[in-house]
């Protein structure tokens, strides 16, 4: 009997030529917040921080796939503390995860403070994005190769999420 465990995830190719590693394609942005940006407590919009993550995940995408981009679905987004103005807003984008056209996009948000270097958490959100083909038809993306654990863990609970959501479409 076998006892040793595979650990190459399951839909990943560790050894297609024309995989793409996490790190192949991910994205760090980072923006200042202005008094445009915020609102009356001095807060950057929620809308704001959605629209950069979209920015930020779709660039992530291309980046994997090389091909236009569009946004399938934003997973749910919680906001754990305010960004206040004049704070820097860093973006996070990796993909996590690959179908045959979509890409799981994980973006993770944090706030810096300019004065202390203070960095937290502030929010993460999971999109879906589909390549398309010149004729706006859906394109297969190449196959995603985790490395570290932490690439690999994210890659499982990536297909959780991608199952669920197939999931979610079928019940209607």
């Amino acid at each position: 009997m076998n006892t040793k465990q595979d650990t190459t995830p399951e839909n990943s190719n560790s050894g297609d030529p024309n995989a793409k590693t996490p790190s192949d394609s991910a994205v760090e942005m980072r923006e200042l917040v202005l008094p445009n940006d915020t609102n009356t407590h001095g807060n950057i919009l929620g809308g704001k921080v959605l629209h950069l993550v979209d920015i930020a995940a779709a660039m992530c995408a291309m980046r994997h796939c090389r091909k236009p981009v569009v946004t399938a679905s934003i997973d749910e987004v919680q906001f754990h503390y305010p960004i206040p103005e004049g704070h820097f807003l860093l973006l996070k984008a990796s993909v996590n995860f690959v179908g045959r056209s979509s890409m799981e996009i994980g973006v993770k948000v944090l706030s810096e403070d300019p004065m202390t270097g203070e960095m937290r958490h502030t929010s993460t959100a999971y999109l879906t994005f589909v390549a398309l083909t010149a004729s706006k038809s859906p394109s297969e993306v190449p196959r995603l190769n985790p490395q570290s654990d932490e690439e690999k863990r994210r890659f499982e609970k990536g297909r959780d999420r991608m199952e669920a959501r197939r999931e979610r479409r079928r019940q209607g």
